[in-house]
Parts: structure tokens; C-alpha cells; sequence
């Protein structure tokens, strides 16, 4: 069961996670992030050990719950030492309040740099990773995946139907994504290349005597790095639609034509939400100021 502090606002799906799992909590692998802003304050965001320490215990609380099994950094923050990150996150394994830890959306050389940290201070070892991945986003491919197999983590990814639009509903000329979707990812949901591929990939889908929706799952657990793929269904119909395609694989010359259409390591349009290292949306991290800028020769 995976959620986060900021998910509902203000904490309002770990209170309903809670509630859920009351009775049953030891039934469930329980998995929570921190990192978002939780109100104006600036403080009460990121990556530093001030913060994870009062996240968790606002999150233990609004779960109703004494240990999370999975503990997860919800994005990078690059103004934060990795080593304070690990540190407090150490400290909470050890005092029983943390089983294990991980992390989401981090690049490459930030998951080897964490790595490394780990194991010249002693300090414990991230043991997943939360990456987007999908037929219409497959960046992580190039390193993050490979990155991820040659340490061992493992792999939960998210959104492996793309914000829907691998399930079919959202096609040219057809039904509009909900303004939830529009709010959070309106490049992705309206980019021709990712509705152009969706087109290809309807008659990939039913050749192979699956939906659109059970092809796209199948394909997201078809790398061998990938441990599982995060659904989350909103009705029982599509909850039940999910879990009949769990069993679904496909062979390698139906992955074969999905490469055609989205070749390996690309991702064919945009994802909004994707993390962006800062120096390519700050212009004065990637440039000198005037004054030390050398002279021409």
C-alpha cells in the first residue's frame, strides 16, 4: 500500500489509509514518502533531518500506526546532503520506527552517490526506487533501471498506464482527460506524439488478445529490473480489470513492434511531473557571474 504525506492534501489519504488498514495492519507492506511542502512554512519540507523526523511522526500519527515498513524520499532535493538524509533515516530504522527506506524519482548518479554514502559512513542502504515508467515514458531505461539492477534495489514503478492514456479512454477525437489530470500533467495528457502512439499501439494490443490497458501492465513488468508496477485504480470495476490482467505477458514479438513505436530509452512526448535537475530550469546555476567569467581570448 504505497502513499504520501502530500497526497490528498494536508495529509488526508494517509488518514484514509489509516482508517482502511485498521485491524489489519499487519496485512499490508505500508509504504509512505515525505519531501513535499506541508503547508506554507518552508520548513516543513525536504530532505534534512529536522524535517524527516517530524514527518514521520505526523505520518505515523495520521496512519495510526508505530512502524512504516517502507520509507521513501518523494524527490530529490539537491540543497540537502544526502549523508544528513541518511543519517535521520539510520537513526528511525534503529529506533524501530522504519523497516526500510527508499527513494523516488532520483537520477542516476544520485542513486550511485546514495549508494556510496551508505557504504563509506556506515549508514543504512536505500533499498528501492519510485521512477515513472511506462510504453509512452521510458527514459529510465538508459541508466535508472540498469542503475537500480547493478545494486539490487528494487523497482516500484508508477504510472505504468501513463495518466490513462494507455488505457484507451483518452484517444483522438474521444472522452477528455478530467481537469485533475489537466492540472497535473496537461503537456503530457495533450502531446500529439503520445496520442499518435496510442493509435499504434491499439492494434499492437489486439493482436496479441489483450486490452490496451493489460498490454501496457505487461509491458511495464516485462524489464527484469522492475520489481512491480504501482496501480491505482479508483473504482472496484477497474480494480478487478487491473488484477485480471496481472497475469498477463507478452512475448518478444509484441515487444518487439512496441519498440517500433516508442523506441527503448526515449519517451515519445512530455511528463510534466518528471524531475528536472535544477541547473536546466535555474539559468544561474548553469552560468558565471559576469564578473568571473574569463575574457575572450
Amino acid at each position: 500500500m504505497d502513499t504520501a504525506d502530500v497526497y490528498g492534501g494536508d495529509g488526508e489519504t494517509e488518514r484514509i489509509v489509516g482508517k482502511a488498514l485498521r485491524g489489519r495492519r499487519d496485512d499490508v507492506v505500508l509504504a509512505t514518502k515525505f519531501n513535499g511542502a506541508m503547508g506554507d512554512d518552508p520548513n516543513r519540507r525536504g530532505n534534512s533531518r529536522r524535517w524527516i523526523v517530524t514527518a514521520l511522526e505526523d505520518s505515523l500519527r495520521r496512519l495510526g500506526v508505530d512502524h512504516i515498513d517502507l520509507y521513501q524520499v518523494h524527490h530529490p532535493e539537491p540543497g540537502t546532503d544526502i549523508e544528513e538524509t541518511l543519517s535521520a533515516l539510520t537513526d528511525l530504522m534503529r529506533a524501530g520506527k522504519v523497516r526500510a527506506i527508499g527513494h523516488s524519482n532520483l537520477p542516476a548518479a544520485e542513486i550511485v552517490e546514495a549508494q556510496w554514502v551508505s557504504e563509506r559512513r556506515g549508514l543504512a542502504r536505500f533499498r528501492t526506487e519510485q521512477p515513472t515508467y511506462s510504453i509512452l515514458n521510458r527514459g529510465i531505461e538508459r541508466d535508472v533501471l540498469p542503475v537500480c539492477e547493478r545494486y539490487g534495489l528494487g523497482t516500484l514503478v508508477w504510472s505504468p498506464l501513463a495518466s490513462g492514456l494507455l488505457t484507451g479512454r483518452f484517444r483522438k477525437g474521444g472522452e477528455q482527460p478530467s481537469a485533475g489530470r489537466m492540472h497535473w500533467v496537461p503537456k503530457h495528457m495533450t502531446d500529439q506524439r503520445n496520442h499518435d502512439a496510442v493509435e499504434r499501439l491499439v492494434p499492437i494490443a489486439a493482436e496479441a488478445g489483450l486490452s490496451l490497458t493489460h498490454l501496457a501492465l505487461a509491458f511495464a513488468i516485462s524489464h527484469p529490473a522492475v520489481t512491480s508496477a504501482i496501480i491505482g485504480p479508483r473504482t472496484m470495476a477497474q480494480l478487478d480489470d487491473l488484477l485480471a490482467g496481472a497475469a498477463a505477458t507478452l512475448d518478444d514479438t509484441t515487444l518487439d513492434r512496441i519498440d517500433e513505436v516508442v523506441a527503448p530509452g526515449t519517451n515519445p512526448g512530455t511528463l510534466d511531473i518528471a524531475y528536472v535537475s535544477p541547473p536546466l530550469n535555474q539559468a544561474a546555476l548553469r552560468r558565471r557571474r559576469l564578473a568571473d567569467r574569463p575574457a575572450a581570448a
